[in-house]
């Protein structure tokens, strides 16, 4: 189908679901696009937002409050409602819909980042649920021993058993696989591809020296640390290797002093956040974009390199295993600094490789649309409409 096809899909859609009486959508998410720390997830949530709202549907996207931003703002057709803290947001969500606070809604689509907002439970409307991964051993990584298992606990033994009879989508069949091992039933979950806007794209000369781009907020999941370590074993090899980290977090500290101690000042570079002009070149220039993340629900700066002709190398988790077909548009590895430097320095010693590569996942990316993407997500709320 072509884009315009996939478009007029979702009008079409959109108009046998508003026949049925459901216009008005409210979509819970712990963030929106807007807040500091917004990533992938809110980047995903925007996207077939804005064309729901093309299409008819009155969106309304409520989440926590974010530092310097107001409690409401209109975007891309939709209403963003702010309020409450990253915990608090829970529970003043579901007591302020159920109060009917929010205004008048048909249906719910609630996206699940590690805490449930158990909408099983007090919507009683057609509704569905997002579920971008399965956090597992992320817990360890955002609380303390009592606090993560308690995480571990909610999401894989107290929640499931709430969503038995609700539509799951989720943005990959490893995923999926994941989902089911947890309870979830096969017919209910959803595999709908993410996808990647066409800003993203070739162009430029590549960099001069082999360089490797690592984006992402510099948070313990996404372990940077690794990634450096990772990048000194491919140094062993590719002796004239840089390493360029995008994005800024909690752990730039720990990493700045990582390179001071390893005397890497040379051969990594902390260009913190940057625009998406920006982003797009440092895609371009580089021989290969990687990363480390301990857990992914797609991997979605994978993906956007992909589309300006960028492969990758990244550890071998169900996020990556969606977002890099392993041996063609680049290449999974261990969770270990010699596996993945390993890996580094195989794609970055072999030019032909890296032109297969590359040209692999260029194909790909431009298979993958936000249309198709927004489409897919909509055909399943049109099954909890019927």
């Amino acid at each position: 189908m072509s884009a315009a096809d996939d478009l007029q899909a979702i009008a079409d859609l959109a108009a046998s679901i508003q026949a049925r009486g459901v216009r008005r959508i409210h979509t819970l998410a712990w963030r929106d696009l807007d807040d500091p720390d917004a990533g992938g997830s809110e980047v995903h949530a925007d996207e077939f937002m804005r064309r729901w709202a093309a299409a008819g549907f009155e969106v309304l996207h409520r989440t926590s409050a974010g530092l310097g931003i107001p409690q409401t703002a209109t975007r891309n057709g939709y209403r963003v409602v702010r309020r409450g803290s990253r915990y608090s947001v829970f529970p003043r969500t579901a007591f302020a819909e159920v109060a009917r606070r929010m205004g008048p809604r048909d249906a719910l689509v609630e996206i699940w980042n590690g805490v449930p907002w158990f909408s099983p439970v007090w919507f009683h409307k057609p509704r569905i649920t997002f579920l971008h991964h399965v956090h597992g051993p992320m817990w360890d990584q955002m609380f303390p021993g009592k606090l993560a298992a308690v995480g571990r606990a909610l999401e894989a033994r107290i929640a499931p058993p709430f969503y038995r009879r609700t539509e799951v989508v989720t943005p990959s069949d490893a995923t999926r696989d994941e989902l089911l091992e947890l309870g979830f039933k096969p017919s209910l979950v959803t595999a709908v591809d993410n996808g990647v806007d066409p800003f993203w794209s070739p162009g430029g000369a590549k960099s001069a020296v082999p360089t490797i781009v690592a984006v992402g907020r510099q948070a313990p999941v996404k372990r940077f640390d690794l990634m450096l370590e990772a990048a000194a074993v491919a140094r062993k090899s590719v002796a004239n290797l840089e390493l360029v980290l995008v994005g800024d977090g909690p752990e730039r500290g720990a990493l700045e002093s990582w390179v001071q101690a390893e005397k890497a000042e040379r051969w990594v570079r902390f260009v913190g956040r940057v625009n998406n002009d920006q982003l797009r070149d440092h895609y371009r220039r580089a021989w290969v974009v990687a990363s480390a993340s301990l857990a992914e629900g797609w991997g979605l700066t994978i993906t956007e390199a992909a589309a300006c002709g960028t492969p990758a190398v990244a550890t071998d988790i169900s996020g990556h295993r969606c977002s890099v077909v392993d041996g063609t548009t680049g290449i999974l590895a261990a969770e270990t600094a010699p596996a993945l430097g390993g890996a580094l320095a195989t794609l970055l010693g072999d030019h032909r490789l890296r032109e297969q590569m590359s040209s692999a996942a260029l194909t790909r990316a431009q298979t993958l649309t936000w249309d198709r993407s927004a489409l897919g997500i909509l055909q399943v709320l049109s099954r909890a409409v019927q």
